[in-house]
């Protein structure tokens, strides 16, 4: 096992106070992170360990992040808001004056305050998500006019043409021998590809504008108080350039499953109206007034577009002999195909319903 001297990492930024102890913190897929607990009155702090191997590029990640809280700080402090602290993630500089140390193993690490006394969710209630699409709005919306370009810490992160591109690459070579056992859905993906492609056509026509967005909105990147209200968004990471799209349909994925994404059991997948409707509620609540027509026209695309997309990714992973995905059983990569496909269909049967309710909230 990796043996990390955190001492000796934590001695390189600019900290407060004794280090009593560092202990694991949450259970993230991509970073190692830490919670740093300290001596008296000191602030206690978060130590992560950046997946250089996922975000290639540590510098440009870490300037976007540094703009994007900035800004949002800076808004908070025009609104005379309260607790900001709390509400915007903090980032503790190196000894050399950048928010990230890489040290002689080549690993990246960084440094944030520890916001004490709030909690993560991992399922969501209609009061949940009416809260989260409010945050995830407001998000969006404080960070409209950001002064400087970002960069895209994942290239194409979200670029359908990309990953239905990957797919047919992945079926010509076969390299797995899977083909045959999944053509059926590869059809059906076929059939619908080219409309679900359309947001990158309509970028490219100058009528679809891309703006900052998270890029990973799931319940638990968010904070809590201990009353259930929103904080603030967290894990920034994936925040860049994309279509709004990225952060309306994805957290839908997700939190209007009726089940998890890689249940087996296909009765229970199913697309919760209840959930789209509050989250709906919330996020045209704080982002309607930044929204162009074309983009609310869309959102009920943009909830399809995610389950199509992820099952695009874990059928190419499939057909490619799992190389990417991280897998539990032979078959985990295709369940996670097919749970995304029924839920696909069952969204697309909500198409008229889900343009109405949004068309009623305007």
């Amino acid at each position: 096992m990796e043996t990390i001297n955190t001492a000796n990492i934590l001695a390189q930024f600019e900290i407060k106070g004794l280090v009593k102890e560092v202990k694991p913190l949450g259970n993230g897929l991509i970073n190692d992170t830490y919670h740093v607990v300290t001596d008296g009155d000191s602030p206690d702090y978060v130590l992560q360990r950046i997946n250089n191997a996922i975000f290639q590029d540590v510098d440009l990640l870490q300037r976007n992040i540094e703009v994007v809280t900035a800004h949002i700080r800076h808004k908070l402090e025009a609104c005379n808001t309260d607790d900001i602290n709390r509400k915007v993630l903090q980032f503790v500089k190196a000894r050399d004056g950048k928010t990230y140390y890489r040290d002689e193993a080549d690993r990246y690490w960084r440094v944030m305050v520890y916001i004490p006394d709030t909690v993560t969710q991992e399922a969501v209630t209609p009061e949940s998500a009416y809260d989260c699409g409010k945050a995830f709005g407001n998000f969006e919306k404080m960070l409209v006019d950001v002064p400087e370009p970002l960069g895209e810490t994942i290239p194409d992160f979200h670029n359908m043409e990309l990953r239905m591109s990957q797919l047919r690459e992945a079926i010509q070579n076969n390299a797995a021998g899977r083909l045959d056992e999944v053509r059926d859905m590869v059809n059906e993906l076929e059939r619908d590809a080219d409309e679900m492609c359309q947001a990158e056509r309509l970028y490219r026509e100058g009528r679809l504008p891309k703006r900052i967005c998270h890029c990973d909105t799931k319940v638990n990147n968010m904070l809590f108080d201990q009353q259930g209200q929103v904080l603030c968004v967290i894990d920034l990471d994936t925040v860049m350039p994309s279509f709004i799209f990225s952060d309306y349909g994805d957290f839908l994925r997700t939190g209007a499953n009726f089940t998890a994404e890689d249940d087996p059991d296909l009765s229970h997948v199913g697309f919760n109206e209840e959930i789209f409707k509050a989250f709906t509620t919330g996020y045209l609540e704080s982002a309607r007034e930044f929204l162009t027509p074309i983009e609310v026209e869309h959102l009920p695309y943009a909830v399809a577009l995610f389950p199509f997309m992820q099952c695009v990714r874990f059928l190419t992973d499939y057909i490619n002999g799992d190389t990417y995905y991280k897998i539990k059983y032979p078959t985990h990569n295709l369940d996670r195909t097919r749970n995304q496909l029924i839920l696909y269909r069952d969204v697309r049967k909500h198409d008229e319903a889900m343009a109405a309710f949004i068309h009623s909230l305007l």
